[in-house]
């Protein structure tokens, strides 16, 4: 299906930002939302974010739900993929929910500005 421009900018709107989101740290659907001037757009992030799994480039394993809980986990080449790559950057993660959420979270519109 052969998405709108808008659409397509968007999405390569969020893929940038993803892109920018430090070892070590995560961020939420709808911080990336926000930052990109639609603070109610956590889900067209999250649409956007789900054809990219599995792409080298984007590390998606860094982006979790506003809570640190691992929501798209089954969406990976495996279920545990994404605690894997997680807990490979020092993020520890209990019952698929990022512990110390607070620390690990990285907020773009603090961080890009």
């Amino acid at each position: 299906m052969h998405k709108p421009a808008s659409e397509n900018n968007f999405f390569n709107d969020v893929y940038d930002v993803v892109r920018q989101i430090p070892a070590g740290r995560a961020t939420s659907y709808g911080a990336i939302a926000a930052y990109l001037g639609s603070k109610r757009g956590a889900r067209m992030v999250g649409w956007a974010m789900s054809s990219s799994y599995n792409y080298h480039d984007i590390p998606a394993h860094r982006v979790v739900n506003k809570a640190g809980v691992l929501s798209a986990k089954n969406l990976f080449e495996t279920p545990t993929i994404m605690q894997e790559r997680l807990e490979s950057e020092g993020i520890v993660v209990r019952d698929d929910q990022i512990q110390d959420w607070e620390t690990c979270f990285w907020d773009p519109e603090k961080e890009l500005g």
